[in-house]
């Protein structure tokens, strides 16, 4: 059996030509093939890339896709996200208990079957919703659990589970997926009739540098959260020095909340793969890497096909279009469960076969990235505005927005509204007229931007989402009057907890106790003092934290007291003695009455 073993794992590395860059594909393969990536495995690997044991395994135990020990053929991820919870999940949860006679992070008797939670998935328009290896079941209920695991059980295969099909691409034999799509409103940019190739070619007649021209004309800023000008960082990366330099798509949607990119992914493959390849023109690049998370997956297929067909088209490839010596390509990375990998570094860190631990900055990406080389990376959603710029021109694109964000956003809606689903606004639309179109007319809080961004009350609603106001990547969740405030900043901050790299202090240590302390106040136990040490205790974390996601973790503890103060307010109470709340005195006796054989005379009923 060991034998065997080494010899299957010998021949996935040499199909990764035994090069350590290559890990996460090596080690996905392994996983893939036998339901764990084992210590001897790990032994293999190392030897045949000709790294440290220790590297492989780092690797390993980063991932939430990955594990050490053997997981079933069939592994059924619950998506344990806000959203869901707020959905139903609790029902469908002890339904899959019920049905798989297992508890979660349990594997049934036979091996076969495991039973797990994971973050946010992308579906939270759909929820509550789940992975099956790598095919998406959504809208579950108790029903539909029953009925799910009685089809598994009839073959064990993931690919085989009877279900309607989706919208769109969603449907073609390639994706065959339940999901839909969800565009509940088509703005004038990404979801528009589109001349596909127009934009390149209006590129190609161009030089590289009237290119980013262009783009700065065009006033474009990332639209993944940050914001950074887009002809500014290709501007800085073609003039970086260096040869040989790569331009990267973070596909890597994980702010739970966010489905947006999944979305452009399903139907605007090519208008996003467009948007790549004139930004390689742009900056010098040969080479273009699209960043795909674990949990999309079920989308590969279709992105493959898309490439190949792109390559027959010489839209890929030597000398693109007739232009001598363009030649770029594109290649897919596959990610494998690891929110800090949104990250710009950490997802650089990915690529490269590492753990997806940030780097120190500087040197910034655009001089120093993808293995050591001048690399732009971008979000999905900012490729496909580039393909529309060179296609339409800058003027065109910058008539509608506002005045320091010009053009739309698209925006995934999800919560307690009746119309949930992916919209593209111009910038500047208000809050209150965001409602209005999703159907949540009596929201209590509005999370603008996910958890890294802020929960607003209905004083705010006259705000606009713009990068000078309220800046979000895309996510909006919405929280009907029944939602405990306090309990949901609880909620994000153990997913900040589990989604840590654990690099610095601040953030692996600073979130936990963010997370006692509301703990602590749920439970009826807090002070009104906790509320100064939380918000003390969130700037400190922000403040001295390495990274973006530890950064902005701490805000939805410090938006929610900063908006919903009397809800923290109604959870606390002065200590009634001179001890803390937490504290239990009689317990803490209790070993030494035992040692005096005698009860406390002070501390007494």
């Amino acid at each position: 059996m060991i034998e065997n073993l080494r010899t299957e794992v010998e021949q996935i590395c040499k199909s990764c030509g035994n090069d350590r860059t290559k890990m996460m594909d090596i080690v996905r393969q392994v996983q893939e093939k036998f339901g764990q990536v084992s210590s001897e495995a790990m032994d293999v690997i190392s030897q045949s890339v000709n790294c440290t044991r220790v590297e492989v395994e780092s690797v390993v135990s980063f991932y939430a896709f990955l594990s050490k020990t053997s997981k079933g053929k069939v592994v059924i991820r619950l998506c344990n996200d806000v959203v869901d919870k707020m959905a139903g999940l609790t029902p469908v949860a002890e339904a899959f208990k019920k049905e798989l006679g297992i508890d979660f992070g349990q594997t049934t008797p036979d091996g076969k079957i495991t039973l797990e939670y994971t973050p946010c998935i992308g579906m939270c328009d759909q929820a509550p919703a789940a992975l099956v290896n790598d095919e998406v079941v959504t809208y579950l209920s108790t029903d539909k659990v029953k009925e799910l695991v009685a089809d598994i059980r009839k073959h064990y295969d993931p690919n085989k589970l009877k279900h309607r099909l989706g919208d769109g691409n969603n449907a073609t034999d390639l994706v065959h997926s339940c999901v839909h799509n969800g565009i509940r409103k088509k703005g004038r940019v990404i979801f528009s009739e589109y001349k596909q190739e127009a934009g390149l070619r209006n590129a190609l007649a161009v030089s590289p540098v009237e290119v980013i021209n262009e783009v700065k004309n065009a006033r474009l800023r990332g639209r993944g959260g940050a914001g950074f000008p887009t002809g500014m960082k290709w501007q800085f990366t073609r003039a970086a020095e260096g040869t040989k330099k790569y331009i990267l798509c973070n596909a890597d949607e994980g702010e739970p909340g966010t489905f947006k990119d999944r979305v452009i992914l399903t139907e605007r493959a090519d208008m996003l793969f467009e948007g790549m390849t004139i930004g390689g023109y742009a900056i010098g690049a040969e080479s273009g890497i699209l960043y795909l998370r674990g949990e999309y997956a079920y989308l590969r297929k279709l992105l493959e096909k898309v490439l190949k067909d792109r390559r027959d088209k010489n839209l890929l490839g030597k000398d693109i279009l007739g232009r001598k010596g363009f030649n770029f390509d594109i290649s897919i990375q596959m990610g494998a469960g690891a929110y800090i990998c949104g990250e710009e570094t950490a997802l650089i860190s990915s690529c490269e076969g590492l753990r997806g631990d940030p780097k120190t900055r500087p040197p910034f990406p655009a001089q120093k990235g993808y293995m050591g080389c001048p690399s732009a990376v971008n979000n999905v959603e900012t490729l496909c505005c580039v393909a529309r710029i060179l296609e339409m021109g800058a003027a065109w694109f910058a008539e509608v927005g506002s005045k320091g964000s010009p053009s739309t956003k698209l925006l995934s809606v999800s919560g307690d509204c009746r119309l949930p689903g992916v919209y593209e606004f111009p910038f500047g639309i208000k809050v209150s007229d965001l409602l209005k179109e999703v159907g949540a007319d009596d929201a209590q809080a509005v999370l603008v931007g996910g958890p890294s961004g802020q929960i607003i009350g209905p004083n705010d609603y006259k705000r606009t989402i713009c990068y000078d106001d309220l800046a979000t990547g895309g996510a909006v969740v919405v929280f009907g009057p029944e939602r405990d405030m306090v309990k949901i900043a609880a909620e994000y901050m153990d997913f900040f907890v589990e989604e840590s790299c654990g690099y610095c202090t601040p953030c692996r240590v600073g979130n936990v106790l963010l997370k006692k302390y509301l703990d602590k106040i749920l439970d009826g136990k807090g002070e009104p003092s906790d509320l100064d040490f939380l918000k003390s205790l969130g700037e400190s974390i922000k403040l001295t934290s390495r990274c973006g996601l530890g950064q902005t973790s701490p805000n939805p503890v410090l938006t929610t007291l900063k908006n919903f103060r009397s809800a923290y307010e109604s959870k606390v109470k002065p200590a009634e003695n001179k001890f803390q709340p937490t504290f239990d005195i009689k317990k803490a006796v209790a070993v030494h009455e035992s040692i005096a054989n005698r009860k406390s005379v002070i501390f007494t009923e």
